[in-house]
């Protein structure tokens, strides 16, 4: 074998190797990737029910029921155009309430309830998370004070 040879059989190995790296980061990436969707989007696109990902949207007013004796709390998340139902199990946020612009982490069961494992709300009373903003102004509900300070 000729040093030539050698070398390029050594280079191979190394972009073999450094692609094998690349393609398993990449993989670990994806499998740890949690998408944002607002309540229209996921009334439009087919979202895997193992997937986890994130909704943002208002609690819509009237919707929360809490069970007697159980920590499970039920309510809706609307962005004004679209609702999904939310199960949570588990104690929220001291300024949850409806009408308060939250985004809850979990899963999307067969029965179009969403099976929600954790939810996130900000200290602020005027706050809205930016992806809840953002929907709103895609559905053209937007409204100029709302995630603001007055």
């Amino acid at each position: 074998m000729t040093r030539k040879r050698r070398r390029l059989y050594l280079l191979g190995l190394f972009l073999l190797g450094l692609g094998t790296a690349t393609a398993l980061a990449l993989a670990a990436f994806r499998d740890n990737l949690v998408f944002f969707y607002s309540p229209s989007d996921l009334a439009r696109l087919a979202v895997a029910g193992d997937r986890a990902v994130r909704i943002g949207g208002l609690v819509e007013q009237g919707s929360v029921e809490r069970r007697a004796g159980s920590i499970e709390i039920r309510f809706r998340v609307t962005d004004l155009q679209n609702t999904l139902p939310v199960v949570y199990a588990g104690i929220l946020p001291d300024l949850f309430r409806e009408g308060q612009g939250i985004v809850a982490q979990g899963r999307l069961g067969p029965d179009g309830v969403f099976r929600a494992s954790e939810v996130l709300a900000k200290h602020d009373e005027n706050y809205m998370p930016p992806e809840v903003a953002a929907a709103l102004k895609r559905s053209g509900h937007w409204q100029e004070t709302a995630g603001k300070p007055k």
